[in-house]
């Protein structure tokens, strides 16, 4: 039993169930009531996309604790499973049992070459995350870009799901309704993209001790604190404007419920993050942030559920 409870804990079970949850709304309350036609075909594919999804992003949670548990020991020791709970070869196995799981999940829902798109991008995604552990999470804010795309694709690996290839390389039969689709998911997709490059660079701070003694370059540690502090602070007046003037654009439409959430429940965390990041100094203070962020970020897929009832 406790090895099983560590077996979550190494691969994040909080961040699966976020991700099944983002998939899951995005597909039941905006791409459904967008095709009213979709409610007579079998869920059946999509629930295939999240496996995969969750599958290969386990494999990435294995692999990152795998070729960080010398920096873990350093920031979070009580944290460590790899060597500590779960042998590394064990470790190693899991992630390619769920690597392999992941494609093959894909492939049986999804035909080769029509879906070519959906099946290169899942390959990409497990050599991606195999080189950021590897490599790009020590270098300068490339590891943040790659996450936060990543985090990005939870949603738009869904939009893409929905048409074949020739359908994308060729839309000469795109409705109004197909625009308003791809622009729902480029909005969350961005929403995701922004907050996720901010939480990636407050956990970058939270753990600089540990990423410098092992020669780790991230944006704390190359710029320094105060000026990491501007870049997310940057990042994060641009998505208050932004979301700001999303919500005067809607009021017209008399969509009060949906803006009185978004502003109690997203914009004010991440005010709230931006009036406290000047203070924040210590790990515990930068950790407390990033769970402001991932608290915005989870109300914000949770608005999904708003497009049910407007759409």
């Amino acid at each position: 039993m406790k090895k099983l409870i560590h077996f979550f804990r190494l691969v994040r079970w909080p961040n699966l169930l976020f991700i099944l949850l983002a998939e899951s709304l995005f597909h039941f309350f905006i791409y459904k009531p967008l095709y009213p036609s979709a409610a007579l075909t079998a869920d059946y594919p999509f629930y295939f996309i999240v496996a995969t999804s969750i599958c290969i992003a386990a494999a990435g949670y294995i692999i990152n604790d795998y070729f960080d548990v010398n920096i873990d020991q350093v920031n979070k020791p009580q944290s460590v499973v790899v060597g500590a709970h779960i042998s590394r070869r064990w470790v190693i196995f899991w992630h390619l049992i769920l690597s392999m799981g992941g494609v093959y999940i894909s492939l049986i829902a999804f035909p080769f070459q029509q879906y070519l798109h959906i099946h290169f991008s899942n390959l990409a995604t497990i050599l991606i995350l195999w080189f950021y552990s590897t490599n790009f999470k020590r270098d300068f804010l490339i590891g943040n870009v790659v996450i936060a795309v990543l985090t990005a694709w939870t949603i738009g690996v869904v939009y893409f799901s929905k048409f074949t290839l020739v359908q994308l390389v060729h839309p000469t039969h795109m409705q109004p309704t197909d625009l308003k689709f791809f622009k729902l998911m480029l909005l969350y997709s961005s929403f995701a993209f922004i907050l996720t490059l901010v939480r990636e660079a407050l956990k970058d701070m939270e753990d600089m001790n540990g990423d410098e003694k092992f020669g780790c370059k991230t944006m704390p540690i190359a710029w320094g604190l105060q000026t990491t502090k501007v870049y997310v602070a940057v990042w994060l007046m641009v998505l208050i404007l932004v979301l700001t003037i999303i919500q005067l654009y809607t009021i017209p439409f008399g969509w009060w419920i949906p803006v009185t959430y978004c502003i109690i429940t997203i914009i004010a965390p991440l005010v709230y993050v931006l009036f406290h990041l000047k203070q924040a100094f210590s790990s515990a203070d930068f950790n407390r942030l990033s769970n402001w962020i991932k608290l915005a970020m989870l109300m914000g897929i949770l608005s999904m559920g708003f497009f049910y009832f407007l759409l």
